[in-house]
């Protein structure tokens, strides 16, 4: 039994076992950035230097995560979505462990706190697009919960915050270097640096859609009820309920697949077959994806959070080696 308003109820309710996504992607264009420095003969204390904004990137994510966590735990309690059928773990405000007054609170520090850490960023580099950067991520963290999750957008967020963002802009703010634009006489095997960070980005993204994809595919008669028109419920509206899991189910598997060739066309060299070891426990998820269903599927859930983790971990130390 949790205390209303203890550390032990804002513990759970920041959801700590989801911040791995977070702070995935950071470590993957954190490795782009090193490898770059390194390659360009940095002295140690020029490396050591870019590690500062590499921990505010860092702090930014993870704050950022538990912010996000605390406005889908408020706003879906307010919307009645939690309801007594819930399929998801226990949340929050529904169980009584935080107070919605409290809550309200607590997104406001987490926000400022994210805010500030953001402003700290920009010290380093004082880029008018990295405000821009701070602006979407705050804004599209309360529009999620509130009305994008509902109309089914909620997966090309994932990839566009878990994967292009933070990889992409963490090289930007450690390395001062975000030219997108690709040598068109660059071949397949020695690829731009730009083209392989933005293929890892996509890749990263990809691979954390499938965190999204298991709660959606758990909970895609209950989503029906909401109102809540996911992909999931949007195809199996469209193919009938018994096709339509079959597909989302396929969606699942091939997101890491995808994921994992993306990474290794990245990396271009022998040492992305490091992630190898993620595909070969996704496809074992999978495989269990297809036998469990309602609340069973937590497991799954908690797997795939695991090998989310493990991608972006492989995928960094593959692109330094």
């Amino acid at each position: 039994m949790n205390k209303t308003n203890s550390l032990r109820a804002w513990f759970l309710a920041a959801r700590p076992k989801t911040l791995t996504g977070a702070i995935a992607p950071v470590l993957v264009g954190g490795a782009f950035a090193i490898r770059q420095i390194l390659i360009d003969d940095s002295p140690l204390a020029t490396l050591n230097a870019h590690l500062i904004p590499l921990s505010l990137c860092l702090l930014f994510a993870v704050l950022m995560q538990i912010d996000a966590n605390l406005i889908n735990d408020y706003f879906d309690f307010c919307k009645g979505t939690d309801r007594a059928d819930r399929l998801g773990p226990e949340r929050a405000c529904a169980q009584g462990w935080i107070t919605p007054r409290a809550m309200r609170w607590g997104i406001a520090v987490m926000t400022v706190l994210s805010c500030l850490v953001g402003l700290a960023i920009l010290l380093i580099h004082m880029q008018w697009e990295l405000i821009l950067v701070g602006l979407f991520c705050v804004i599209f963290c309360f529009l999620y919960t509130t009305h994008l999750s509902y109309l089914g957008w909620g997966d090309l967020l994932v990839i566009l915050f878990f994967g292009l963002i933070p990889v992409i802009f963490t090289h930007y703010v450690m390395t001062a270097d975000i030219n997108m634009s690709i040598d068109s006489s660059s071949k397949l095997l020695t690829l731009h640096p730009q083209l392989s960070i933005f293929l890892a980005a996509f890749a990263m993204g990809l691979a954390t859609d499938n965190l999204l994809m298991v709660n959606n595919y758990r909970d895609r008669h209950q989503d029906k009820v909401s109102g809540k028109r996911t992909i999931i419920v949007r195809i199996m509206a469209a193919k009938g309920q018994m096709v339509g899991e079959r597909i989302s189910r396929a969606i699942y598997l091939w997101l890491g697949i995808i994921a994992t060739l993306l990474g290794i066309l990245s990396v271009h060299s022998f040492s992305s077959l490091l992630l190898l070891p993620y595909l070969l426990l996704h496809i074992h998820a999978y495989r269990q994806m297809r036998t469990l269903d309602g609340r069973d599927l937590n497991r799954i859930l908690g797997q795939t959070a695991r090998n989310i983790f493990l991608f972006g971990f492989l995928l960094a130390i593959s692109v330094l080696i």
